[in-house]
C-alpha cells in the first residue's frame, strides 16, 4: 500500500475531509511519528505494534569475497514488534499458544503415528 492509497482510504473511510485534508491529516501523522522516532523515543499503537529504535554498536564483519574483517559502524535501526491483535488478524486460522494445553504437544509430538 502506498502513501497515496492510505490518503484515499482515510478520504473514504472517515468523510468529512476533502481529499487535500485527509492528504495533511495522513502527513501530518507520518511527521509527527518521524520526529518523535528520531528523538528516539517508542511508539505504541494499541492493537496494532510498536515502533522502537535501537542502538547498534561498532562491530566487526567480513568482507565476503575476500574474508578479510571490516568494520560495521554503529548505527541506529527501527524495529517493529506487532501486537497480539494484528497478530492474531494476520493469522486467523492459527490458534493461540495460551489456548493449547501444555500436555497436548507431547501427546502428538512423537514420532509413531497414532493407533486407533
Amino acid at each position: 500500500m502506498t502513501k497515496a492509497e492510505i490518503i484515499d482510504a482515510v478520504y473514504e473511510k472517515v468523510g468529512g475531509f476533502s481529499k487535500k485534508e485527509a492528504a495533511e491529516v495522513v502527513e501530518a501523522m507520518f511527521d509527527t511519528m518521524k520526529e518523535v522516532l528520531a528523538e528516539g523515543e517508542k511508539i505504541k499503537i494499541s492493537g496494532f505494534g510498536n515502533f522502537v529504535v535501537r542502538d547498534k554498536s561498532q562491530r566487526w564483519g567480513r568482507n565476503p569475497q575476500t574474508g578479510e574483517p571490516i568494520p560495521i559502524s554503529a548505527r541506529s535501526v527501527l524495529t517493529f514488534k506487532p501486537s497480539q491483535v494484528l497478530k492474531s488478524a494476520l493469522n486467523p486460522h492459527r490458534e493461540s499458544s495460551t489456548d493449547l494445553e501444555p500436555a497436548a504437544a507431547t501427546r502428538t509430538g512423537g514420532s509413531e503415528p497414532e493407533q486407533g
